[in-house]
């Protein structure tokens, strides 16, 4: 197979240096932000009129050798297949995260809570269109067979609860 490279275009920001969330946290009031590469910087015109944005970042800091059977954390012990799981262990360490945009402020675009850690490379930023994003018919996979779908859905939507 032919190897591909990608560039950096920026480091995220974030306030998790050993752990973080499973799924981005919008309401997090920490400070959240993609610090985007000088020579990137005219990229980002016109990025503050949309409200959501896709950042895809490499996953660089696994340890474990990816396995195409995981176990979600969150999941009781279901093993699932890697590509029908959000696992940061993939056999391309790549991650997609969407979050609100606060605001943009030369290279920084400030964002609600993203699920990384700090110094993440930043890979790419892509906005988040309404009505090529949303699917109406979207549902939850393997999870709504679940004994237990409605917990597991808070897991998903990265919501903090007690149980």
């Amino acid at each position: 197979m032919e190897n591909l490279v990608f560039h950096q275009i920026g480091v995220i920001k974030t306030p998790y240096t050993s752990s973080a969330p499973y799924q981005p946290v919008e309401n997090d009031d920490q400070e959240f932000y993609l610090d985007v590469d000088d020579r990137y910087v005219q990229g980002l015109k016109d990025l503050d009129s949309f409200n959501y944005i896709y950042v895809i970042y490499y996953i660089d800091r696994l340890k474990d050798i990816p396995q195409m059977l995981v176990a979600p954390p969150w999941a009781y012990g279901r093993d699932v297949g890697v590509f029908a799981s959000r696992s940061p262990g993939r056999p391309n360490p790549i991650g997609l995260s969407v979050v609100r945009i606060r605001k943009i402020f030369g290279n920084r675009v400030y964002t609600s809570g993203l699920d990384v850690f700090d110094g993440t490379p930043l890979l790419d930023i892509k906005p988040y269109i309404k009505d090529l994003d949303s699917k109406i018919d979207a549902n939850h996979g393997w999870i709504e067979a679940s004994d237990d779908a409605e917990h597991l859905a808070l897991h998903i939507q990265g919501i903090p609860h007690d149980y």
